[in-house]
């Protein structure tokens, strides 16, 4: 199989199904965003040190999945209304990130003031993830009522799930977090 197929030399591509669209579609634009967070969270990961800390390889699990999702999602988006979508966002895949959510919180210092992005390598890699996530959510949202409701929950809750994870993976390396100034003197 040629990876390249030439048919979006002029500016189109192929939903699933095989329908073409502009790739300006706001459909092409919403999952290429997912696309997109996907390969800064495979960066983030890359940057973690091997044995780095207890948990890691059951971190490294959640991420599997949490990447497996986000290709999901995608696809979700990627599927023209009226046609059936293979791997549908579930309530399950939104409860998933709020249990890792609330497990990797009970383990941190509690907020007390705006975290700046930073820390470890992979710590800073997983917020610039977050911040592409929040972007793929507005995307998915200019798609319009043809979009999965879960596909926004689920990108509202990884966007958290993101923040948290690098908050998480930060504590675990020891790298102290750098929080807002209140005085910019």
């Amino acid at each position: 199989m040629n990876i390249y197929t030439k048919s979006g030399d002029k500016g189109t591509t192929a939903l699933l199904y095989g329908k073409r669209v502009p790739k300006t579609d706001a459909r092409v634009d919403a999952y290429g965003t997912c696309d997109e967070a996907n390969s800064v969270i495979g960066v983030a990961l890359s940057q973690l040190p091997e044995n780095a800390f207890s948990g890691q390889e059951q971190f490294l699990n959640t991420f599997h999945k949490v990447q497996t999702m986000l290709f999901h999602v995608g696809a979700e988006l990627s599927t023209p209304a009226g046609k059936k979508v293979h791997w549908p966002v579930s309530e399950d895949d939104v409860s998933f990130l709020e249990e890792a959510i609330d497990q990797w919180t009970e383990t941190l210092p509690p907020l007390k003031k705006f975290i700046l992005p930073g820390g470890s390598p992979a710590g800073a890699s997983l917020h610039a993830a977050r911040t592409v996530v929040r972007r793929a959510e507005r995307k998915a949202n200019l798609v319009g009522d043809e979009v999965n409701p879960l596909v926004l929950s689920y990108l509202n809750r990884l966007s958290d799930f993101l923040f948290v994870a690098a908050r998480y993976l930060n504590h675990q390396l020891g790298r102290p977090e750098s929080v807002l100034h209140d005085d910019l003197s």
